[in-house]
């Protein structure tokens, strides 16, 4: 590969006052997270976020236990700094892939990036309704940045160079600026999504500037209709540029896309698509609570990498398992879709992750009974989101920060999306008539202080105490799980489950899920407690008035690598 010194260099002019030196940025004062309260779990200082956050996924207890913060929003690394061994070794030096190096080009110069202006909204398209014309020009698009890999490695528009944007700003690359040792990590958090509808907004563009065609929008891949529910036909050419060795060959047209990832696979496609609508139907309308509940927990200026369960119900369902349906087991890594760091190396990624950004845009439009902009949310500061900046190469070559505020309307940034039909809208799991009789249940339960630790090497049925008997709003938290993050992990929680039927997740008894990517972290992450709400599912299993409820947890994927601390309910909070 090419020198990660550029032979190219973006020239700036001393008098532009949106210009910035990476040395620059590396000399600004950093601020950190003040409480009013003993809230730092003996970290000398450091704010316990799990101390700080109440009930599910991020729900936030009263205001007046935490004082206004001084804390600073996550802001681009240093690109000098990158370290061209950081995606692809672990903590001990363990070689975890050899072609990892994410490095992208060096510039010690970047520009304050300003939306342009559209007149016209370009129009991304389900990517299985597409015309043979709007194919040979997306085929040229690509082709033609992989054709820039050969003739100029360097060039940032390239095709490897853009899926290194993905791995240096997820895989332990860049340390934080200021924070040596703690790495930049853009999944598992409220940055999720505005990372990401960035990163296709510079692509999109790219592509456009290459065909001389800037009104070319990026397909969606349509995963969340059943019409969509397999890897669209254009990706499965051989001899297109497309097309992607390092896919599960299994799961090649007219495989049914699977969001549950059980194990063994499940066969039927009509359960399938069933168990795919209820997982949509939990994470887009369920399940949500809040803001933060579906787009993930602050993270700010020097925290440690958030681990999966810090992050949106979206990100960790679907998004999470069309990456890994998609990825190949046969791999150790399960490159490329399947392993944060390789993810944009498959064409494929970038219609996924249009659908992803889709998601959100629909989200925004279901009523709900809580406010879906963050802004509007009393602690922690909005600041500390939309200030959040990253810097990406745009389609003329040019390093250029963006910030989070700045994408927050898509229409904004010159593009919508083709309608399609939302089935999962009403995919509710129809309720069951009579409660399970747990007294007999729970003597198939273990209970006692020798369950926990718990390791997932087998489903486990454990008895777990409610606070309040009925139908309260409650939220069952699974603590402390610790699992190696270069693994790929799944199991699934149900409640009151007396039919044993753990393929089928279209079902009252079904909690949710855990999943998590395999990735490369260099600092240690915090710790993951999921956090599943139980409001929705006791009206679905119809609750009987107990003093307990029984959990069921099955393990499909690397279970005997996974270790849970602890179980409890706790009543739901919220400002």
């Amino acid at each position: 590969m090419a020198s990660l010194q550029s032979s190219f260099m973006v020239m700036a002019t001393t008098t532009n006052p949106n210009l910035r030196t990476t040395s620059q940025l590396a000399s600004r004062r950093r601020r950190r997270f003040e409480v009013s309260c003993s809230s730092d779990g003996g970290g000398g200082g450091r704010v316990d976020r799990r101390n700080m956050l109440l009930g599910l996924g991020g729900l936030y207890g009263a205001s007046g236990l935490i004082r206004k913060a001084e804390a600073v929003p996550i802001s681009p690394p240093d690109l000098s700094k990158c370290d061209p061994k950081g995606a692809y070794t672990s903590r001990n030096g363990e070689i975890i892939s050899l072609d990892a190096n994410c490095c992208p080009p060096y510039t010690d110069v970047e520009e304050e990036y300003t939306l342009p202006t559209f007149t016209k909204l370009r129009r991304r398209p389900a990517a299985h309704r597409l015309t043979p014309e709007y194919i040979a020009k997306y085929e040229k698009a690509i082709q033609m940045m992989k054709d820039l890999d050969v003739t100029d490695p360097d060039d940032p528009r390239g095709f490897t160079q853009q899926a290194n944007v993905h791995c240096a700003y997820c895989n332990g690359p860049y340390d934080q600026v200021d924070h040596p040792g703690i790495d930049i990590q853009v999944h598992n958090s409220w940055i999720f999504f505005p990372f990401h509808r960035w990163y296709l907004y510079f692509f999109e563009r790219i592509m456009g500037e290459l065909i001389g065609d800037l009104d070319f929008a990026l397909p969606y891949w349509n995963w969340d209709n059943p019409r969509g529910m397999q890897m669209p036909s254009m990706f499965d050419r051989d001899a297109s540029p497309l097309y992607d060795v390092n896919r599960d060959p299994t799961h090649r047209p007219p495989a049914i896309v699977s969001l549950a990832l059980t194990n063994p696979p499940i066969t039927d496609p009509v359960q399938i698509i069933s168990n795919n609508l209820n997982q949509l139907y939990k994470e887009m309308v369920g399940d949500v609570e809040s803001a933060t509940n579906f787009m993930g927990e602050p993270y700010v200026d020097g925290d440690l990498p958030p681990p999966r369960s810090k992050g949106g119900l979206s990100e960790g369902g679907s998004h999470t398992g069309v990456h890994v349906w998609t990825g190949n087991p046969a791999n150790n890594f399960r490159e490329d879709m399947g392993n944060f760091y390789s993810a944009g190396r498959d064409p494929l990624f970038y219609a996924h992750h249009a659908n992803v950004d889709r998601m959100w845009t629909i989200w925004k439009t279901i009523p709900s009974v809580f406010p879906k902009d963050i802004n509007e949310l009393v602690v922690p500061n909005p600041d500390d989101f939309n200030n959040a900046s990253f810097m990406f190469y745009n389609e003329k070559r040019k390093l250029v920060r963006v910030k989070v505020a700045d994408c927050l309307d898509h229409t904004k940034m010159g593009y919508e999306y083709e309608y399609s039909h939302t089935p999962w809208m009403t995919y509710r799991p129809p309720q069951r008539p009579e409660p399970v009789n747990t007294a007999e249940l729970a003597k198939t339960a273990e209970t006692g202080d020798n369950v926990f630790p718990l390791i997932l090497n087998k489903p486990h049925r454990v008895v777990v105490p409610k606070p309040f008997k009925g139908k309260a709003d409650e939220v069952l938290v699974l603590e402390d799980i610790i699992c190696d993050s270069l693994k790929l992990v799944r199991f699934d929680v149900f409640v009151n489950d007396a039919d044993d039927t753990p393929q089928k997740l279209d079902r009252a008894e079904y909690a949710g899920c855990f999943t998590q990517i395999p990735h490369r972290v260099r600092a240690k992450e915090s710790a993951n407690d999921l956090h599943l709400n139980l409001k929705e599912l006791y009206e679905n299993i119809n609750i009987a008035d107990d003093d307990f409820i029984v959990v069921t947890i099955v393990p499909h994927i690397n279970g005997d690598d996974v270790t849970i601390g602890g179980i409890k309910i706790i009543p739901r909070v919220t400002a």
